[in-house]
């Protein structure tokens, strides 16, 4: 009688998902999403200024830089396959469809470095191991991926997905972007030794450091002295990773230098055509590819579909954090369906996909920043004599418009014209090795991983107390301390054959996280160091011993419904575990 009426329960708990408000009711979310585009379409047109004009032009900048050296680095990985043409293509072609017709524009997509990794690493397999067209079998891949998509926005997988990512994986995938970035930079000096003479070689040192210097130098023009007005100081600020680029794309033609030899980014000086000569048009024969290799194309198109869930879901979260005042309906699942079909439309065309970029999204959302006319609020300040007073401050919202994505994408997309490819190819790649490098270091700045590290190398005494219930540093150092451990583990699996794999070891961390690291940290410590699993209706958020001081912090973060943004930040919302840097 017990086991019959056990698996009615358990038939009965598997049936009720599937009704009207069940986890896996088909087309619940996507319903929610649809009317809620269908409400906040018109009015997104309907906000133009000079502030979202500089928005666009701001998004431009830290998108089609970052691009072109993923682009650089592609083209000598890919046999060829992909070069700047097909990245800014896929930038452009992707950005345009999104801003069109994604229920939150304030995400911006592009070619990601992660992705980038994985598809040099299914090259080399393809050309070492299988022998077969990359492009056929990177196609069926992507078409994959892009089915998959689909299904996961049809299953609510935001529901029962992201409940369970929290800062511990996030801080470990931005340590590991990070990573990439210094690694790719020094790919990039290593081709060009084995390209040029050793004086150019040497100049290219110098562009790369220098580019580095450059835009880290005016990324603090703001605090400079009031030597220049504060507005000129802001964007010094705003555009040094694009001022350095500049600059130093031209030094290499002035004077003598002019005469150096150069390892330049690649395009075709055609009119609009594939990089890879004898390539003729953008698409892909992805019909004659062996039945075999197309179902063996669901392994790599399943790894990208958790690549590109993951990167997406994060890079929409972070854009409409409470602190940027989102009012308008926002979703996820219609945004996860049309991610797919041009994932599935990238591979068909035979260009690299795009999806959410995670520092690109807040620095959107930032630069789009405004105070509100007529709503303040009081905060209490302490003048220099130690006097409290109360002081009004201006609201600030974010513009929650359309105007500033379809604007720079479109711009972007401009570029595939034969005109401004000789433009692109007058890029010296040692510049694109520093912006490499100034992404990694803006990237690992933010990075908790990183301050915590610091503090294993600082006194006692200067570090902040701790809560009572946590006795000592040495369990804050140990969980750093794995941290960094893993992230290894996944960098070193990248240079390996097993590399296509590395997006399951990111995602396995997740079960890891709430399954095994409970056992070797008490929850307070977890609590200290990984707030937003504890916010309220995750695993971790529903414990009554929160020890005094922690009752305010151990629940930050959204609510489980993060279509609606009522919750407080956590540490991963605010970018902290995310990173600021230009790319991720």
């Amino acid at each position: 009688m017990s086991t019959r009426t056990s698996k009615q329960s358990w038939v009965s708990k598997t049936v009720s998902t599937f009704r009207k408000d069940g986890t896996l009711r088909p087309f619940r979310l996507l319903s929610q999403d649809l009317n809620n585009f269908r409400n906040r379409y018109i009015s997104d047109w309907t906000v133009f200024n000079q502030l979202v004009f500089a928005s666009a032009v701001y998004v431009f900048f830290t998108n089609i830089l970052p691009g072109l050296t993923f682009a650089s680095d592609l083209y000598v990985l890919t046999g060829e396959n992909w070069g700047a043409i097909e990245v800014i293509f896929s930038t452009g072609l992707c950005g345009v469809i999104f801003s069109l017709f994604s229920i939150q524009p304030l995400t911006i997509l592009g070619v990601t470095g992660p992705f980038s990794v994985l598809a040099e690493n299914i090259y080399t397999l393809c050309n070492d191991s299988f022998g077969i067209d990359f492009l056929q079998f990177m196609a069926w891949s992507l078409i994959h991926a892009g089915w998959m998509h689909v299904l996961l926005a049809i299953f609510n997988a935001h529901d029962w997905t992201m409940l369970y990512v929290t800062e511990f994986s996030c801080e470990i995938f931005s340590l590991l972007n990070s990573i990439i970035y210094f690694h790719k930079a020094v790919q990039e000096l290593e081709r060009a030794h084995a390209n040029l003479d050793f004086a150019s070689f040497l100049y290219a040192i110098i562009g790369a450091v220098g580019t580095f210097e450059l835009a880290l130098f005016l990324t603090y023009a703001e605090r400079w002295p009031p030597i220049l007005h504060r507005y000129v100081r802001l964007g010094l600020r705003e555009y040094a990773a694009a001022i350095s680029i500049i600059f130093f794309i031209g030094i290499p033609y002035a004077g003598e230098l002019h005469q150096l030899d150069k390892d330049r980014l690649y395009t075709s000086s055609q009119a609009f055509r594939p990089t890879k000569p004898g390539r003729e048009h953008f698409y892909v024969r992805f019909w004659e590819l062996p039945v075999g290799w197309v179902f063996a194309a669901l392994i790599p198109g399943a790894i990208i579909t958790i690549l590109f869930f993951f990167d997406h879901e994060i890079s929409s979260i972070i854009c409409t954090i409470k602190r940027y005042g989102v009012r308008k309906p926002t979703g996820y699942a219609q945004d996860i369906v049309l991610l797919g079909l041009t994932t599935a439309l990238c591979g068909i065309l035979g260009i690299p996909p795009s999806n959410g970029l995670l520092p690109q999204a807040p620095l959107h959302s930032e630069s789009l920043m405004h105070d509100v006319k007529g709503e303040f609020v009081e905060e209490t300040a302490i003048n220099k004599h130690g006097i409290e007073h109360v002081v009004q401050k201006p609201v600030q919202r974010v513009y929650e418009q359309r105007w500033s994505s379809f604007l720079h994408a479109g711009a972007i997309l401009i570029f595939i014209c034969p005109p401004l490819q000789l433009v692109l190819g007058l890029t010296p790649t040692s510049v694109l090795a520093g912006l490499f490098i100034f992404m990694g270091q803006q990237s690992l700045s933010v990075n908790p991983i990183m301050q915590r590290a610091f503090w294993m190398i600082t006194s006692p005494s200067e570090l902040p107390p701790l809560p009572e219930r946590i006795p000592s540093y040495w369990h804050i150092h140990g969980y750093t301390l794995f941290q960094i451990l893993a992230t290894a583990v996944v960098f070193i699996v990248t240079l390996t054959k097993a590399g296509p794999a590395f997006p399951v070891l990111i995602i396995l961390l997740v079960p890891f996280r709430l399954l095994a690291m409970g056992r070797v940290w008490n929850k307070d410590v977890l609590r200290y160091v990984d707030r937003w699993a504890c916010r309220d209706g995750c695993p971790e958020g529903n414990y009554d011993d929160l020890q005094p001081g922690m009752s305010e912090t151990a629940d930050e973060g959204p609510p489980v419904d993060h279509r609606t943004r009522s919750g407080e930040e956590s540490e991963v919302e605010k970018g902290s575990g995310l990173g600021t840097g230009i790319d991720i």
